[in-house]
């Protein structure tokens, strides 16, 4: 059963109004991949949704943990932070990672208008990060 191992905790980047940097790891365990930790040290957005008033409206602010993993297997060197389960790939795919945010909404009882909706967001608009940049990459104000 896929399930949070470990409680949030992150803390706000000054220079930003959207980034955030993990102060612990973030440990999720997945049906579909095994387990995930996203390092201390790590920045995330959580999930990204357009600042468009009705989308932002319905999604914004529902998936910060979800989010936080979901950032973390879009980066290039994911396979260091998952210890994959016996017979998976040791690469992430664009459509693992976006089944695992939505396996993780569903571990935290998101309602289905977020989970589907937040999934077909990263489908339509995921490409245009996928794979861009390495985990622990600093961000730059």
């Amino acid at each position: 059963m896929s399930e949070f191992l470990t409680k949030m905790d992150c803390t706000p980047v000054e220079e930003s109004d959207k980034l955030w940097i993990l102060n612990k790891p973030l440990i999720f365990q997945s049906d579909i991949l095994g387990k995930i930790t996203a390092p201390a040290g790590f920045y995330t957005d959580f999930a990204s949704v357009p600042r468009i008033p009705i989308f932002f409206l319905l999604y914004g602010g529902r998936a910060h943990y979800e989010g936080i993993i979901h950032d973390l297997l879009y980066r290039r060197d994911t396979a260091d932070y998952v210890e994959f389960k016996e017979g998976i790939d040791k690469r992430v795919s664009f459509s693992q990672a976006n089944r695992v945010f939505f396996e993780a909404m569903k571990a935290r009882h998101k309602s289905f208008a977020v989970t589907y909706g937040m999934t077909a967001g990263v489908y339509l608009g995921g490409w245009f990060s996928f794979h861009k940049r390495n985990v622990m990459d600093r961000w730059e104000p």
